[in-house]
């Protein structure tokens, strides 16, 4: 009989650790549901989870205090670069959108009026219609160049 009630009790201590030692994997499927299987997916990428703490053993519990160090400043360099090219980016559509606006703002300036005063060396004269022509030329141009961008994203949208 305590042989009996000696395997019992062994068998019931036994069974909970041999359970928790299983394997139990995650990976996610083609349309983005992720699934947990006893068994690694044959063809898929999977992690192993740690079903006591709920981790999963892909990722950084191989890498030493230094590799993980390294990898953040590397992640936290990449963020600062994308950081930085987004705000050039952002200075560049500002310019765009003020050259923009002056060069439309020119533009009508020159379709209201008939006659157009400029100063040249302290000195002030009327542009010919020849000028006034070329001038709308170039505010033409400047606002293709500058308000073509501008308008796409706005057809976008």
């Amino acid at each position: 009989m305590n042989k009996r009630i000696l395997t019992l009790a062994f068998i019931l201590v036994a069974a909970p650790v041999a359970a928790s030692a299983a394997s139990v994997y995650k990976w996610t499927d083609e349309q983005g549901v992720t699934h947990f299987g006893d068994r690694q997916p044959t063809g898929q990428q999977a992690e192993r989870v740690n079903v006591r703490s709920g981790t999963s053993s892909g990722g950084q519990q191989g890498q030493s205090p230094q590799e993980q160090l390294e990898d953040l400043e590397a992640r936290q360099a990449d963020e600062a670069e994308k950081r930085e090219e987004s705000a050039v980016e952002e200075a560049r559509r500002k310019q765009r959108e003020a050259n923009c606006a002056t060069a439309r703002s020119n533009l009508r300036i020159l379709d209201r009026n008939s006659r157009i005063r400029v100063e040249e060396d302290g000195e002030q004269r009327y542009l010919s219609p020849e000028e006034i022509d070329e001038q709308r030329q170039k505010f033409q141009e400047i606002a293709n160049e500058n308000c073509g961008a501008e308008e796409d994203a706005q057809a976008e949208r």
